[in-house]
């Protein structure tokens, strides 16, 4: 609805887990980077850490899809919803298994055990990605720490990584918080980086020149903590109010009114 007022080619500020709009803050390049290391050094498992909103789901993706360009094995999954049987068909699925709707945990799992063997055959990196363990059934969870513990040999390169909010961490039992090697938090943006963001956001989007005045984006980063989905909620309705109002930056009262008056962000 505002493109064309703002000279804009897209959206900026849509909610996506989309890799092209990634922004490489400190916190978020250091995230995948200790990815990395989990995978390069052949651990285990790890834990990503963040609040709600904050990017951990993107940060995946992007980690995700730098591991597929290389040509090794990585499933990414979310398992708030999932039950034993169909954690374990999602998996096999994205390990390229093609299993049968329906199959029971019980008949997946020898197959899941043989293609992680191998791949360490192949002397390839295996990568399992699972998102809002937080938010699992205690069955799935059982189900992720048996994965966790799957080809224990010396020469295996399994590494999985947990993915929750901080304050819910504790569902995930101390048995399995135990085996974690690396831990990786994801911070919110500072003032600063929230302005990089929206520059960099709106460039993406066919804009160039400052569109946000800096009390605006002081004042914006005030109001969302720094939380980048917050950050960018906030924004995509000051461009809608903005447009609508026809201004030609958006300014402080704007941010303000908008959080007031167009509705809460999201918490």
């Amino acid at each position: 609805m505002y493109q064309a007022h703002w000279g804009l080619d897209e959206a900026p500020f849509r909610s996506r887990l989309d890799p092209r709009f990634f922004h490489p803050s400190p916190t978020h390049e250091d995230a995948v980077a200790r990815l990395h290391f989990l995978v390069d050094d052949s651990r285990r498992l790890g834990l990503l850490l963040g609040s709600h909103g904050s990017g951990k789901s993107l940060v995946l993706e992007v980690f995700a899809q730098t591991i597929r360009r290389v040509g090794w094995p990585v499933a990414l999954l979310s398992v708030a919803s999932l039950g034993p049987s169909e954690l374990l068909w999602e998996l096999a699925t994205q390990f390229g298994l093609c299993p049968e709707r329906g199959l029971r945990a019980e008949v997946l799992w020898p197959s899941i055990v043989d293609r992680i063997c191998e791949y360490r055959y192949q002397q390839m990196p295996t990568v399992v990605l699972l998102d809002d363990v937080d938010q699992a059934s205690e069955p799935a969870l059982g189900c992720a720490s048996r994965l966790v513990q799957i080809d224990p040999a010396p020469e295996s390169r399994l590494t999985v990584v947990l993915v929750a909010q901080p304050e819910r961490v504790s569902r995930l039992g101390e048995s399995l918080l135990e085996r974690v090697e690396l831990r990786i938090d994801l911070e919110p943006w500072g003032p600063e980086e929230t302005g990089h963001y929206l520059s960099a956001a709106l460039a993406k989007a066919g804009r160039q020149e400052p569109l946000f005045a800096e009390t605006a984006i002081a004042r914006l980063h005030q109001l969302t903590g720094g939380v980048p989905r917050r950050v960018s909620q906030l924004a995509d309705l000051a461009l809608l109010a903005g447009a609508g109002r026809e201004l030609e930056t958006i300014d402080a009262d704007t941010v303000e009114s908008v959080y007031r008056e167009l509705g809460a962000i999201e918490v």
